[in-house]
């Protein structure tokens, strides 16, 4: 049987062009033309409203209510309710003097205060400046101050942490709005910058009998500013309009429907992946556009399993570090139940996966074994998951295999960015073929690659591989107050990714590099690497250092080079009598050199993820004798990593893995 393509050639690969485009490809499912605009949806604020209009009592949001301080059922709001909310709060938000275009921001974890704050600012065409501390010290305050917020809405919790920003950040930020409850001794140290702050019920209060006309909002409108990881240090801020997010929502409903996997009102989704960031905001306006119930965790990732089996949601995404321990934690179930139990569990599995592979249907391919050994998994995450979203970074091939197999759902990966407006690949349910791969792009978008010669890539080789570029409506529209770094990367309606892909004979597309010297972590994390070997190359004891991770590990590693006479002045210190080579091999002095790297890491505030866990040490210095730098010294990345490979893996099996 002939393979099927889930791609088509739009436009032939330039000519003449260095370096050198391949074609340009769309989803096959958008053969005929991307889905048409849809009436009446012309911003965020119409997917929310027009759901309003459709689903009334339908259960829209939902927490866990405390019964003697313990978790019960989920108690739920229709959407009218929320509606009503939603209006209360954007009519105290008017009332404070705020309306279009002002920078509102949200600082906390997923509930249903910040997706009613969120609504508001749609509905008044304000700007909503989600606010996170993951992006490294300072971040807060530098986003209020660059993005000129001046409304922030705030879990009761992340108050202390948002009044370090102070005073700094009241030249912008003039109205604090808590989503519980605020402290007389709070409210005395905003108002002495010249601020207010109010607890949830005194803000819904601020409007009371205030009646605001919806402004007018178009297509164009920015929505949101997201802020993003930048290699210079500074977060960057991407604007995302309403055109970006409704494009995608009807791309991904048509590929939904191409493959019978819609979502409908009766669809739950488990909201705790951060709504801070764009893969878990466009899934939740989706679920909103078409009437579907979400529910909150309780914010505490060791009763996540918990919170989904009551829950007992639909679709259910995650990043890699999430289904990971899924993994382990069932990998060890089986390990700990006994010969016969392993006999058979071993049985199944193969037998599942062989039928998987001839292209049989996840239901059609075990239903015995479904029914009678992996019903167990399956009750584990509430028993009703169809489809598992697996995105921010790549998902190991053995994880996302088992996963299939155990789960009975669809376990399918995506891959986007912030400036893509999250999902621009996705992999499809019911095609073994495409794991490891990040599937065919969604039906709204154009792709093509282009090649990069200096790594050896050629998007016009047999097999196509090079940076990948986007065009389409779903792109951002610039960087916030950065035109320079908007226009190194949006060129020609082109947006360079930076990321290096290989197309697959079936269309899919699989990520196989990084152009620059960035990559992330498997939590989905960023690391300029170039920034932290700058910063690590300051310890005394480092001669040269290279640091290196990748996007299916959770921390970083580094070969070092070390100064002679600082590691043997150490050694003389504590009475180690060993000549230099040896001593690059003595557990005590890695042990020193972790050390003095954890030092400085702390003294510049680096992220827990930019620490160095583990360490090789290298006696001889990085040469071109090796083909390891280049004659004005710049690292040979690809040739290093293969170099020290096997030192690589041994640090990954032995280092010391950071805390989750």
């Amino acid at each position: 049987m002939a393979q099927k393509r889930y791609i088509v050639e739009v436009e032939k690969a330039k000519e003449a062009a260095t370096p050198s485009f391949g074609p340009v490809y769309r989803s096959l499912f958008a053969k005929d033309g991307f889905p048409p605009p849809i009436e009446g949806l012309d911003s965020c604020w119409d997917v929310f409203r027009l759901s309003v209009e459709k689903n009334p009592k339908q259960p829209m949001l939902g927490r866990r209510e405390f019964i003697d301080r313990k978790a019960g059922k989920y108690k739920w709001q229709s959407y009218e309710e929320i509606y009503d909310l939603v209006m209360k709060v954007g009519n105290s938000i008017r009332s404070c003097g705020y309306g279009q275009g002002v920078k509102c921001g949200i600082y906390g974890a997923n509930c249903p205060e910040w997706i009613i704050s969120m609504e508001a600012c749609n509905a008044h065409g304000l700007y909503c400046v989600p606010l996170y501390d993951t992006l490294g010290a300072g971040a807060v305050e530098f986003i209020i101050c660059h993005a000129e917020v001046s409304i922030t809405f705030v879990e009761e919790k992340k108050i202390p942490e948002l009044l370090k920003a102070f005073p700094t950040a009241g030249k912008y930020l003039r109205t604090l709005v808590s989503f519980g409850k605020v402290t007389a001794q709070q409210k005395q140290e905003v108002e002495q910058f010249g601020s207010a702050i109010y607890s949830w019920d005194e803000f819904l209060q601020l409007g009371h009998g205030q009646s605001f006309d919806l402004p007018v909002k178009k297509k164009s409108d920015i929505c949101t500013i997201m802020y993003t990881s930048g290699t210079t240090g500074d977060p960057k801020g991407v604007l995302i309009s309403n055109e970006s997010i409704i494009t995608l929502l009807a791309g991904v409903k048509r590929l939904l429907e191409s493959v019978n996997e819609r979502v409908t009102e009766k669809d739950v989704y488990i909201s705790y992946l951060p709504l801070a960031h764009i893969f878990d905001r466009v899934i939740e306006e989706l679920f909103i556009w078409l009437g579907a119930s979400i529910g909150f965790w309780r914010g505490d990732p060791k009763l996540l399993i918990e919170d989904i089996g009551e829950l007992k949601p639909s679709i259910f995404c995650a990043v890699p570090r999430v289904l990971e321990r899924v993994h382990s934690g069932l990998t060890q179930k089986i390990s700990a139940g006994g010969f016969l139990k392993q006999t058979l569990f071993n049985f199944a599995f193969s037998y599942k996966l062989n039928n998987l592979k001839k292209g049989l249907k996840q239901s059609d391919a075990a239903p015995l074994f479904d029914r009678f050994v992996f019903n167990k998994v399956k009750q584990g995450l509430g028993g009703n998951v169809r489809l598992i979203l697996s995105g921010g970074a790549p998902l190991s091939k053995h994880v996302e295999e088992f996963l299939r197999v155990v789960s009975c759902a669809h376990v399918i990966q995506g891959y986007g960015l912030t400036e893509t407006c999250g999902g621009s690949f996705v992999s499809l349910p019911n095609e073994h073929a495409m794991i490891g791969t990040v599937g065919p792009p969604v039906p709204n978008i154009d792709v093509c690659l282009q090649s990069v010669p200096e790594m050896g890539y050629d998007a016009l080789a047999s097999t196509p591989r090079g940076e990948i570029c986007l065009r389409g409506k779903t792109l951002f529209s610039g960087y916030y107050k950065r035109e320079d770094l908007t226009n190194e990367v949006l060129i020609d309606g082109w947006f360079h990714t930076g990321d290096v892909g290989e197309w697959q004979p079936d269309g899919s597309l699989k990520i196989i590099d990084r152009k620059k010297n960035i990559f992330k972590l498997s939590q989905g994390e960023y690391v300029a690497v170039e920034n932290l070997e700058n910063i690590y190359s300051q310890v005394s004891a480092v001669e040269s250092i290279w640091v290196y991770g990748n996007s299916f590990e959770s921390f970083l590693v580094a070969i070092v080079n070390p100064k002679e006479e600082v590691l043997e002045g150490w050694a003389a210190e504590n009475g180690i009598n060993k000549d230099f080579i040896s001593l690059c091999e003595d557990s005590r002095a890695k042990s020193f050199i972790l050390e003095e790297l954890t030092k400085i890491a702390k003294e510049k505030k680096l992220k827990g993820f930019e620490f160095i866990r583990a360490v090789h040490l290298d006696p001889v210095p990085f040469d071109m004798e090796r083909d390891l730098i280049t004659p004005t010294y710049k690292k040979k990345r690809p040739q290093m990593l293969k170099y020290y490979q096997s030192v690589v893996d041994s640090m990954y099996k032995s280092g010391s893995k950071p805390s989750a």
